[in-house]
């Protein structure tokens, strides 16, 4: 009885076996309690709201669900997705026996097995099934390895999703910042040429002078200059937008209108740096590239220990093809054999060694990844408070130029000031209206800076729901 008992524990310990090299660990990466600019950490995060909450602009839902239907870079990830999973599958089919058969049929004169001078025929059928013993974990390493390769091909395609909502966002924005660029320039324009009406009625009066005429009509012709050029960024921008998502380029419409930014200015959380780890999808990527490192480490480590196979084949082999139905041909075999290496000149220590140093590569690449995350987060939090401080600043130049404009109008048709007064007010209105829609822009780029840096808008039940309409 205790050697039966032996014998079976032998053979599980054979069966099951063991695994070499280290189990992975998740990596120890120091955080900061809080990002940067952060001056309320909570656990709370704008990360944790699906995109249509963040962005709620009917017609920008719009696109990024048409975008997320598609866009050719998604479904490019998707396929990529496929491929490692396929890739993974092929490695898993190691573990198990591998069956196949084989058979001939022969017919000839003084063939093998026939008499001299004679003719004769001979044939066989034959299955046979291949197993390689993992005893020392080479297979499930390798299993390790491609499982991870696939996860981390599904992060990047994640990660695909929450670029392409960024981006869509952030186009759109910058669209709706030209549209109010092009009205700025149209009221300037408007504006410089009623202060030219104004020069000219008094010239032809003998009131003002031929100077003064010419200026007005330069400052509205640089004026009205701008506006085709706003118009090709309009259509260029409108082009990148149709491409992100996945039609032939086209006019985007109807849109909406952007804001004042006034409505931005309220808190937004970013949440913990440590739920950002494990949201983000490029984090989470990398660090399914570093366990498929380590688990390559185990598979360079199985290579110094032996590989043991078994075998079998069963079936039939005949002389002579009118006897094949007969119990005389059947044939079997079981089979063992043990192959390892004895002199390899360094190769399997070189191996082992390249395995380690990337490993450390990918652990390197890992923490590299993270502290870009926390500077991208923080880069986005610091921008949008001082973004909201300079729009405050130039909504009140834009006020007091406005009223500069008002009074020097009046102050030239009463008699009481020159010309220079009024262009001076409307030269400097310009382009401080146009400073003050670019920073309404940089907030609202700021805030889809950071739901991207956060990882937000990838998660299962956003898409399942943006791909079925909400």
């Amino acid at each position: 009885m205790l050697n039966t008992r032996f014998l079976s524990a032998a053979a599980v310990a054979l069966l099951v076996g063991c695994t070499v090299g280290p189990n992975f660990e998740s990596p120890d990466t120091s955080l900061p309690g809080s990002f940067r600019g952060d001056d309320n950490a909570s656990s709370e995060s704008i990360a944790d709201l699906p995109w249509w909450k963040v962005y709620k602009d009917p017609k920008l839902q719009s696109l990024i669900r048409e975008g997320l239907a598609n866009n050719q870079d998604l479904r490019i990830a998707v396929s990529r997705v496929e491929q490692a999973r396929q890739i993974a599958n092929q490695t898993r089919s190691l573990a198990l026996p591998s069956v196949g058969y084989s058979g001939d049929a022969v017919r000839g004169r003084n063939a093998g097995g026939t008499a001299l001078g004679k003719t004769g025929d001979s044939g066989s059928a034959l299955a046979n099934a291949v197993w390689e013993v993992d005893l020392w974990g080479r297979i499930r390493r390798l299993n390790e390895a491609e499982l991870a390769r696939y996860l981390a091909t599904d992060e990047a395609r994640r990660g695909v999703i929450v670029s392409l909502v960024g981006d869509i966002a952030q186009a759109y924005f910058e669209l709706l910042s030209l549209d109010l660029e092009r009205e700025i320039s149209v009221r300037s324009r408007d504006s410089f040429q009623k202060s030219f009406d104004l020069f000219q009625s008094r010239l032809e009066g003998g009131i003002a002078s031929k100077l003064e005429t010419s200026r007005a009509q330069a400052a509205a012709s640089q004026a009205a200059a701008a506006i085709p050029e706003v118009e090709r960024q309009i259509s260029v921008k409108e082009t990148q937008i149709s491409v992100l998502t996945g039609r032939t380029p086209g006019a985007i419409q109807p849109r909406g209108t952007l804001s004042d930014g006034s409505a931005l200015d309220r808190a937004i959380p970013p949440g913990l740096p440590t739920a950002m780890i494990r949201r983000r999808p490029d984090l989470r990527q990398s660090e399914q590239l570093l366990r498929a490192a380590n688990a390559e480490i185990g598979v360079a480590i199985a290579e110094y220990y032996p590989k043991i196979g078994l075998t079998t084949v069963a079936g039939r082999v005949t002389p002579d093809l009118s006897d094949f139905t007969s119990g005389a041909g059947n044939a079997w075999s079981v089979g063992a054999n043990v192959t390892g290496p004895i002199f390899q000149g360094g190769r399997l220590r070189a191996q082992e060694a390249q395995a380690r140093a990337a490993w450390d590569e990918a652990r390197i690449r890992h923490e590299k990844a993270v502290l870009v995350a926390l500077g991208e987060v923080s880069n986005s939090l610091v921008s949008r408070q001082k973004f909201a401080e300079v729009r405050v600043a130039q909504e009140q130049a834009v006020k007091s130029l406005n009223e500069a404009v008002e009074v020097s109008s009046e102050r030239y048709t009463a008699g009481r000031a020159s010309y220079f007064e009024i262009l001076d007010s409307q030269l400097e209105l310009f382009p401080t209206e146009l400073n003050l829609a670019r920073v309404r822009l940089n907030q609202y780029l700021a805030v889809v800076s950071l739901y991207r840096a956060l990882g937000g808008g990838w998660s299962p039940d956003a898409i399942s729901s943006a791909k079925s309409g909400l």
